[in-house]
This record gives C-alpha cells, sequence and structure tokens, in this order.
C-alpha cells in the first residue's frame, strides 16, 4: 500500500466539493496541500517537500483544521522516514507548529509508534486519512437525524469538508441531510479574525448547493432571541476528559447564549480529537496568533495593541452532546471512550 493515493474528499451527489478541492493530496508519493489562505477567491495547492514546510504550512494557516493537520503531519512524518530524515526533528517541527489542536500530536504520536514497531509509515499514514473519512462519514450518519425538515442550524468556523479530508465534522450532517433530501437552512458565523465562516463554510455550501445565510458573529444571539435559530453545531480542536471543548475564538459566547436561549449546543468532533489525558480546558495551551490578523481585517489605529487568542474553552456543562463516530454522548461519557481507529 506505498504507493496509495489518497485524494478524494467526498463521493456524494450533490456536493460538488470533489477531487479538484480537497484539501490533502497523497497521489504518486507527492503530498499537495490546498492553500486556504486564498480562499475563495482563488483554489491553489503547493507540493510540499518535507516536514518542516509542512509545520510552515500548519503554522500559516494554509491547511487548518484540527482532524486536516493530523492528516497532514502524518504524511510529512511518512516523508520523512521514506527520504531518511530525522523523524525526532521532524516530530519537533511539527508539534509545535500549532500547539492547541490534539490531533496534531496525536497523529506523530502514532507515527513514531509505527516506526518503533518497524512498519511502514507511508502505509500508516494513509491508513490515517482513510480513518479520517470513515469517521467523518460515522459523524454524518449519526448527527443527520437532528436536522429536520424546516431546521435552522448554526455554525461558527469553518468544520467542514475543507477543516478535515472528508465531509467534515460539524457539517457532515448537513451533506448527508442535503443529501437525502430534507430542506434546512444554516446560519453561518463570519469568524473574526480570519474570516473561516465567510471565507471557507459559506464557500464550501455554496458549492454543495445548501442554503444558508451569512451572518456577522455578533448577530447570533439576536437569531436566538428571535426564535430563528433551532440548533447549534460546532466543531473541536480538543475536548477534554471532562467535556470542556477547545474551539475556535468565539465558540464559549455562542454557547453561552445558546444555553441563555434554551439551544441545543452540540459539539461534532471524531474520537481523534478526545483527549482524555487531559483533565480539563484549563490545562490545554491556547495559542496566540499574531496581531496583524486582527488589525489587517480592519481599519484601526496605527499602532494599537492587539490580543488574537486563536480558541476559547467552552465549559462540558454548555455541551447538548457530543457528535462522535461512535454516536451522541453525553459530557458524562467521554471518560469511557477510546478511540476506535488507529493506536
Amino acid at each position: 500500500m506505498a504507493g496509495c493515493t489518497v485524494n478524494r474528499i467526498n463521493d456524494y451527489t450533490g456536493l460538488s466539493i470533489g477531487n479538484d478541492t480537497a484539501p490533502i493530496r497523497w497521489q504518486q508519493g507527492e503530498l499537495w496541500l490546498l492553500d486556504q489562505r486564498r480562499l475563495p477567491d482563488e483554489v491553489v495547492f503547493e507540493k510540499q517537500n518535507d516536514a518542516f514546510e509542512v509545520a510552515r504550512a500548519i503554522r500559516e494557516l494554509k491547511v487548518r483544521g484540527a482532524p486536516a493537520i493530523g492528516v497532514a503531519a502524518a504524511y510529512a512524518m511518512a516523508m520523512t522516514w521514506r527520504d531518511g530524515g530525522d523523524l525526532v526533528d521532524a516530530a519537533g517541527a511539527l508539534r509545535t507548529a500549532r500547539p492547541t489542536a490534539v490531533n496534531l500530536g496525536w497523529a506523530v504520536d502514532r507515527m513514531l509508534c509505527t516506526h518503533t514497531r518497524g512498519e511502514d509509515l507511508v502505509d500508516e499514514a494513509c491508513e490515517i486519512h482513510a480513518e479520517d473519512r470513515a469517521m467523518c462519514e460515522a459523524i454524518g450518519r449519526h448527527g443527520a437525524p437532528l436536522i429536520k425538515p424546516g431546521s435552522r442550524l448554526l455554525t461558527h468556523c469553518n468544520a467542514g469538508a475543507l477543516a478535515v479530508s472528508h465531509l467534515g465534522t460539524a457539517t457532515a450532517p448537513m451533506y448527508m441531510a442535503h443529501r437525502a433530501g430534507i430542506p434546512f437552512h444554516v446560519y453561518v458565523d463570519e469568524t473574526r479574525p480570519v474570516l473561516q465562516g465567510a471565507r471557507l463554510t459559506s464557500w464550501e455550501l455554496s458549492e454543495a448547493g445548501i442554503d444558508h445565510t451569512l451572518i456577522c458573529d455578533s448577530a447570533a444571539a439576536h437569531l436566538m432571541a428571535e426564535g430563528e435559530v433551532d440548533l447549534v453545531i460546532v466543531g473541536a480542536d480538543r475536548v477534554t476528559a471532562n467535556g470542556d471543548t477547545v474551539n475556535k475564538i468565539g465558540t464559549r459566547a455562542l454557547a453561552i447564549v445558546a444555553r441563555y436561549h434554551g439551544v441545543p449546543f452540540y459539539v461534532a468532533c471524531p474520537t481523534s480529537t478526545l483527549d482524555l489525558e487531559t483533565r480539563a480546558g484549563a490545562d490545554v495551551v491556547i495559542e496566540e496568533r499574531a496581531g496583524t490578523e486582527v488589525t489587517d481585517t480592519i481599519p484601526a489605529v496605527s499602532g494599537v495593541k492587539t490580543r488574537n487568542p486563536a480558541f476559547d474553552v467552552t465549559p462540558g456543562e454548555l455541551v447538548t452532546a457530543y457528535l462522535t463516530d461512535q454516536g451522541l454522548l453525553a459530557p458524562g461519557e467521554l471518560e469511557r471512550r477510546k478511540p476506535e481507529h488507529g493506536t
């Protein structure tokens, strides 16, 4: 299987995001990443020559989304092994690219364990990629029944096909419900400061033909107060043992207003995103990014001080349920769960 090719994002009728825009391509032993910073205006792939280029792509948000950066890191480790490079150096560069998303370290550790066992790392990277596709499909199957005819959903950031390798996490139920012909509407938070909702989720849903409306992040509470939101589905970069969810900044505020207005709040994530070794969200390092990401997208006073935390922590008590590849789980069930896929 060492020469395997994995580049399809889906095979679903009505979802036109296909081979040409799959975020991660492994073809004939070469890794290509879609530069998501240039969407929706341009679709540009960049060939990755080594783990250090992949680490840079992760750090610069060319590839993003917890599952996707895990898959990219797995292929980076595989290339290092195949080309006779230093796996320890590669692992160090990849781990520090983005410290918050758990899938990155999970994938690197799994590849190191595979090497310790004397097994083929290219095969293992392809397996991780295939498992991610299967987990997305399972999330979609388990979550689709949440979407009833006429449902009005709200989502934040991009937990779609661009953030994984297939269908997405938060969007997987949407794609499956759409395929089944169920009419529903999605409100898409723009997601400050780099606008993943506006640039990526809205683009994905447009390509799929899914009815949606783009809103300012601060409009979500108003829509809930007006009774226009039936449920919220978001993704996750890490879920700790007590059920705390680390996700894109703004998720915590969304969960708080959803609880106040009695709107169910679901977190969609594969079991590879469950970090059962970390007790609580307070124990997770929250990545702080450059202030220019804030000031470059809005008129701002020259030299103004900025803070740009990339993530926040949503307490488990605000989560209605976790939508995983193993089904819907209540916060108290997480500690009894272990990933079914991989090692």
